[in-house]
């Protein structure tokens, strides 16, 4: 005789947490949670298509939860935990135990080895269809609510077709300021959202003319600041992209928000060198070469135009080693080790969208997902004031917490 299932959970959210939190629950409890999951528009896992440039960055390969941890701007200390439960190794586990089998690249960066993040989805739509989850699209949900009635399920979902009381919500919509609202009116606070992945606007005679140009190692830190990322870069026709500048942004994300994203850049084009190193190799090339011109040849893999401009700064473009100037040659130092360029705005990262700020911390029992202040009441991804660097973080919060609250939502 089938056991009647007692407890109704809600999930509102219909991307990466919801779905994952939804099928957890249900594989969890060995189906003895009734599951409805709610999404507003008409298509569900949107972000997972456009992820990767629609190839879907599933996770990192990084397995070490402290080390992990590390990768989030706003929430390592939490996460380190979270992440003693639930990590890369298990997203790993879990997709290919459902014949998704997923790939490391160089950097890190995890996707299926289809590239192609209609793998994902599918596999999420067919775990949900097996395991039994509600799913319900273009529901427009007006309010959640506490239940007053202490004999009745604890939770009230106003939509326009009507209502429906559940057991336990969990709260899996990103970033959605109705959402946010909703959660005040319950009781929690809400650390102000604002953008933390995005391009950094430059206008310089220097960078002119290098758009789709990488330079693959660069150190780069806001003047007056400690915040600073090494990596690679990438010139783009307002400024400047690629994982450095990704990666500052999500670190200085309220410090720039609050300077209206006006702010003066230090870059190192060598991290590699020294000043006095750079010296010494251009000292010995004006003595062994004095016939050639120093932009003529590229050095420390640097782009050829590049390094061409960097001597056009510095010199002119006609001069030879042996007609360059110690000022000059200071020059080129300067600006190889300290570019000073400033920023005057932000740009969008593709089509990926990722905020600091949500339910603030501190109010989340972060074993168990549920809130401090509403029982019964639990949280997973982006809702959360935690934001993680490029390169699949943001989804392995998503897979971490919507698991944890899965297991404690199985159990209670």
């Amino acid at each position: 005789m089938e056991e009647v299932q007692t407890k109704k959970l809600a999930v509102i959210g219909g991307g990466a947490a919801g779905f994952f939190g939804a099928i957890q629950t249900k594989i969890l409890s060995e189906g003895k949670v009734s599951v409805s999951l709610y999404e507003k528009s008409p298509n569900v896992l949107s972000k997972v298509k456009i992820s990767g440039g629609g190839r879907c960055n599933v996770t990192h390969s990084c397995f070490d939860p402290e080390e992990l941890s590390k990768r989030y701007p706003r929430g390592e200390k939490e996460l380190k935990r979270a992440f003693e439960i639930f990590q890369p190794k298990d997203t790993i586990r879990f997709f290919e135990s459902r014949g998704v089998k997923l790939k490391a690249e160089n950097d890190g960066r995890m996707f299926p080895i289809t590239d192609n993040s209609e793998t994902i989805i599918n596999c999420l739509l067919e775990e949900a269809k097996k395991s039994g989850v509600k799913i319900q699209t273009k529901i427009s949900i007006l309010g959640i609510y506490k239940n007053e009635d202490p004999n009745g399920k604890r939770f009230r979902i106003q939509t326009e077709e009507g209502e429906e009381y559940f057991d336990s919500v969990l709260v899996a919509s990103g970033s959605s300021r109705k959402v946010w609202g909703w959660l005040e009116n319950m009781g929690h606070s809400i650390e102000s959202p604002v953008p933390s992945l995005f391009t950094f606007e430059i206008s310089d005679p220097l960078l002119d003319g290098f758009q789709g140009l990488t330079v693959s190692d660069v150190e780069i830190i806001f003047k007056n600041s400690k915040l600073k990322q090494r990596g690679p870069i990438l010139f783009t026709h307002w400024g400047l992209s690629g994982p450095a500048v990704l990666k500052l942004s999500a670190w200085a994300a309220r410090e720039l928000f609050d300077s209206d994203y006006k702010a003066e850049l230090l870059v190192d084009w060598v991290p590699n060198h020294s000043r006095q190193e750079l010296r010494e190799i251009f000292l010995e090339k004006k003595k062994d070469s004095p016939s050639k011109k120093p932009g003529s040849r590229s050095e420390f893999d640097l782009p050829s135009r590049f390094w061409e401009r960097v001597w056009e700064k510095s010199c002119g473009t006609e001069k030879r080693w042996s007609e360059i100037s110690s000022k000059e040659i200071h020059q080129a130092e300067e600006i190889l080790k300290r570019t000073v360029l400033k920023v005057s705005g932000k740009g969008v990262f593709k089509d990926e969208f990722v905020t600091c700020g949500g339910v603030r911390r501190k109010e989340v029992d972060f074993s168990k997902m549920e809130s401090k202040i509403c029982p019964g009441l639990y949280f997973a991804g982006e809702v959360l004031d935690i934001d993680g660097i490029t390169g699949g973080f943001n989804f392995q919060n998503a897979w971490t917490t919507s698991y944890i609250a899965a297991k404690a939502l199985a159990t209670n």
